[in-house]
């Protein structure tokens, strides 16, 4: 992180964690409270421009091997290590995983963190995930980053995110200045925090968290996963998650059509935020952190044993500290 965690943080009952800080890069308008904000479709028309998939997904991809920004206990690894933590299964699964091959005495864990090679300032993206990172110590994520532009200049969206044995989703977004999420605004998830508005002595951002159990860790993993999908247009955010036995058909035959999906999952409209230039040149990121801003001051709220340092020391800990990925795709 490039900076001090936010003094105070929410914490959420239902899960033991608590509102998240930024990620960090290498590392307000008045809210409308009357009526609600619904979520406009955009008329169908999407076209596929890139899909990371199968034996060809890491040639889209960079691997971040500088210093966690977040303060975690890994070491990101990339070329020749990187080879034992990402791969590609024989049916074409992606897999990201935290090195478990032995105990620590002390020291940071093996991980992963990658980067699309390509930046996005619009689209509808859309990742088949079959199983996510969860247990105690991990803090995985999902997420975009504004390249060109020190944090949070060109914006951060956190699509799937939590720590430890967290079992609710979080999606949040932070940003430059004078951008809010509008308290009005309609969308299935809870609304946690409202200013998208970051800096590194207040980088809560404006969140949501989902209701479902399905939606992250141990839940998601139980039911083979399934799709979050989110467009990035000049007039908001929205986001979808479907589990494995809802995903709309047309998402399965490559011809989505966001119209039909219903009220999102979570929905940032323009009406209190100039979405167009505050989120440029998105990056899409997968990584697996160990403890860090996050996961490390969470840790006693849940049923975590010991402490958060002793959790990385343990290499059991990371059976299941693996993103498995069946495809990303993106549509403009």
């Amino acid at each position: 992180m490039l900076g001090a965690l936010v003094s105070v943080v929410l914490t959420l009952a239902a899960s033991g964690s608590a509102l998240m800080p930024h990620h960090g890069a290498h590392t307000r308008r008045h809210n409308n409270i009357g009526h609600a904000v619904s979520y406009v479709p955009r008329s169908s028309g999407y076209k596929l421009v890139k899909e990371y998939a199968g034996k060809s997904f890491f040639d889209g991809w960079d691997f971040f091997t500088d210093a966690d920004p977040t303060h975690g206990l890994v070491q990101f690894v990339g070329g020749d290590e990187a080879s034992k933590l990402a791969y590609v299964q024989d049916d074409g699964t992606v897999v990201l995983a935290v090195d478990q091959s032995n105990d620590l005495v002390n020291g940071n864990r093996k991980s992963v963190r990658i980067t699309t090679k390509d930046t996005f300032d619009r689209g509808l993206f859309i990742a088949d995930i079959y199983a996510m990172p969860h247990g105690c110590s991990v803090w995985p994520a999902y997420w975009s980053l504004g390249a060109g532009a020190p944090w949070p200049q060109h914006g951060e969206i956190d699509i799937i995110e939590g720590v430890n044995e967290q079992v609710q989703n979080q999606i949040t977004l932070h940003s430059g200045d004078d951008c809010t999420l509008d308290r009005a605004a309609d969308a299935l998830a809870n609304k946690l925090g409202f200013t998208c508005t970051s800096s590194n002595g207040n980088n809560a951002g404006c969140a949501y968290q989902q209701k479902e159990n399905t939606t992250y860790g141990h839940g998601f993993n139980m039911q083979a996963g399934g799709v979050y999908a989110h467009t990035l247009e000049a007039d908001g955010i929205s986001v979808w998650f479907f589990d494995r036995s809802a995903i709309p058909a047309d998402i399965t035959a490559q011809t989505p059509d966001p119209s039909s999906w219903g009220t999102p999952t979570a929905y940032f409209p323009n009406t209190s935020c100039d979405i167009a230039t505050r989120f440029q040149k998105q990056q899409l990121i997968f990584d697996i952190t160990l403890c860090g801003d996050w996961a490390g001051p969470a840790y006693s709220q849940g049923n975590c044993p010991g402490t958060c340092a002793d959790a990385v020391k343990d290499a059991s800990n990371f059976d299941v500290a693996q993103w498995k990925i069946a495809s990303v795709r993106v549509y403009q």
